[in-house]
């Protein structure tokens, strides 16, 4: 079996551009969500280094690392809703309240709540619009110069958040924003380390993202401690010993982490195919000792077998033909895959493929930063009891970090073994039932509703990237994909009208927004899986087709030639045509 045979499946799905590739196996990582917009005569990327030339301790002690500050450092900003209570229990932003308000001493008024609010989503919207720079930083100058940026924006917002009350202007705001910023750039960096162990590159994956989802229960931990503590360990003392984090993080980018990303499984393979000509070199001509020249071959020769038994090791010795027929079982399951590959991103961004997707992504992303902010403003109006909001609010704030560890596997088995139809619908399905749910004032209704949020929310992030990687291919993944995600983040900015709204038009009543969300997010649903479900058994018509036209030109030789029908056309239908024809 050769080593290209065993290219596996994490590699598939990077976010990595294939212009200038004639075969995508020998591409290198890129984490450019632009693809390549800039000239190659510019670029300046760091070569990668390959797995096997690192000690095995060394590699597991780097995953290791890594998962520690993702859990501490990588999604932290999304435990808002847990903070938020220590905020406005420490005085945060009181000075936005009126002179009524507070002579009537509410616990939140309404400027103060809308101030708290637009905090969180400055830092939601930077943490989708971020992913554009940092993915050029990581291909030109590599992850640890990555990760030390993020370190250096973490310790930046803990400072600013700690001694907010004391500067000049509102530290509040920047200094959520920077802890916000810094989270992408250590965990994107930390992906490519995924391929220190090819054969667990699926596991590695998964716990890095499991330590993302629970690095928003740190805000938890810190708000359990404050109570505990009366309000001693105030906020500022918190941030204070919360910069052992980046720190820590510098300390292991220095010490320990590569200086730059990890050969992938592609890259190994094309440095053994490459290694077959190490043997011989144009220099060879200029030796005249016919033995010298031979240990030289014999040296060249027995360096390159080493290589390639130490890939070989790395790699495993999982069966080829297997692994590619599960592959190509997924592939035809999904029903979507290859849709618009081989078409420039120009162009697929302007199909309803792109654009319903696009809406869709905006209105979710909208509702579950919208629902993460809110929640307990929502509950208290909905329940008239604000002791039953709080404890409404306890439950979501252990529920989304757990829930998204514990909905990992199922979100894979979902997305390897059903239609990318099905993907849609159910996704359409879930969010509609949370809208519903939040609608209710009944205490099942609102935990059954976070319940189906925290599994939801991961499940929606994973398949629309799965529904970007199959649908547009991945030489054009990260400008397309990056762009959905860019868009959406910004018009999340729309969430402070919507608070806006709450209060002032609609006197704190949540619902109207809701229902108009809700509505709204059914209505584009509807029709991206009413759109998906057509082009799907139209491309299972076509490839059926065919199949049963290779069949035929099988069994009649010379019927797979060039045949002239009415007016000069050709029977058969190129890739290029097809492609066409699904959009």
């Amino acid at each position: 079996m050769s080593l290209a045979e065993r290219v596996t499946t994490i590699e598939e799905y990077q976010p990595c551009s294939r212009e200038g590739s004639p075969d995508s196996r020998h591409r290198k990582m890129s984490f450019n969500p632009v693809g390549t917009w800039t000239e190659p005569a510019y670029e300046a990327r760091l070569e990668p280094v390959g797995a096997f030339e690192v000690p095995r301790w060394k590699r597991m002690l780097q995953v290791f690392l890594a998962v520690i500050y993702c859990l501490f450092a990588a999604g932290v900003v999304f435990g808002y809703a847990a903070i938020k209570p220590v905020l406005v229990e420490e005085g945060v932003y009181r000075d936005h309240c009126t002179a009524d308000e507070l002579k009537q001493d509410v616990l939140l008024c309404y400027k103060q709540d809308l101030r708290l609010n637009l905090m969180f989503t400055i830092a939601a919207v930077s943490t989708n619009v971020v992913a554009l720079p940092v993915g050029t930083i990581l291909d030109r100058y590599g992850p640890r110069v990555s990760g030390i940026m993020g370190a250096f924006f973490i310790a930046l917002g803990a400072v600013l958040f700690a001694f907010a009350r004391d500067l000049p202007f509102d530290g509040y705001i920047p200094g959520y924003f920077f802890l916000a910023l810094g989270g992408p750039f250590i965990f994107i960096s930390s992906f490519q380390l995924s391929n220190t162990f090819p054969q667990y590159s699926g596991l590695i994956l998964a716990l890095l993202t499991g330590a993302f989802d629970t690095s928003s229960a740190i805000f938890l931990i810190y708000r359990l401690i404050y109570q505990a503590a009366d309000g001693q360990f105030t906020v500022k003392k918190f941030f204070l010993v919360y910069l052992i984090v980046p720190a820590y993080i510098l300390a292991v980018q220095i010490l320990f982490m590569p200086a730059t990303s990890y050969k992938t499984v592609g890259e190994l393979v094309h440095q053994v195919e490459e290694s077959n000509t190490d043997v011989l070199h144009d220099s060879d001509e200029e030796i005249e000792d016919p033995e010298t020249l031979r240990r030289l071959h014999d040296a060249r020769r027995s360096h390159r077998d080493s290589v390639v038994s130490e890939i070989a090791t790395l790699l495993g010795t999982k069966d080829a033909t297997q692994q590619t027929r599960d592959e190509e079982k997924k592939k035809s399951i999904s029903g979507v895959w290859g849709a618009l590959h081989g078409r420039s991103a120009a162009d697929q961004i302007r199909t309803p493929w792109f654009i319903l997707v696009m809406l869709f992504t905006v209105l979710q992303m909208t509702r579950i930063n919208y629902f993460v902010a809110t929640i307990r403003t929502q509950y208290t109006y909905l329940f008239d009891s604000y002791d039953k909001a709080v404890a409404i609010n306890n439950f979501f704030d252990v529920a989304l970090p757990v829930g998204g560890v514990l909905s990992i596997p199922f979100i894979g088995l979902v997305l390897d073994n059903t239609s990318t139809t099905f993907c849609m619908t159910l996704l359409v399905t879930v969010a509609t039932a949370i809208g519903v749910l939040g609608l209710i004032p009944q205490a099942w209704a609102a935990y059954a509703n976070i319940c189906l949020f925290v599994v939801y929310r991961p499940l929606y992030y994973t398949a629309v990237s799965d529904y970007a990687a199959k649908v547009f291919g991945f030489a054009t993944f990260g400008k397309v994909y990056g762009l959905i995600i860019c868009l959406a983040g910004i018009l999340n900015f729309s969430q402070t009208g919507l608070d806006a709204l709450t209060h002032q038009t609609f006197h704190n009543d949540p619902n109207p927004v809701n229902i108009m969300l809700l509505s709204l997010g059914l209505l584009v649903g509807i029709a991206l899986v009413g759109f998906v479900y057509k082009k799907s058994h139209k491309i299972l018509r076509e490839n059926v087709e065919d199949a049963a036209e290779g069949a035929r030109e099988t069994l009649m030789p010379g019927a797979n030639e060039p045949r002239v029908t009415d007016y000069g056309a050709t029977n058969g239908r190129g890739d290029e045509e097809r492609g066409r024809s699904r959009v």
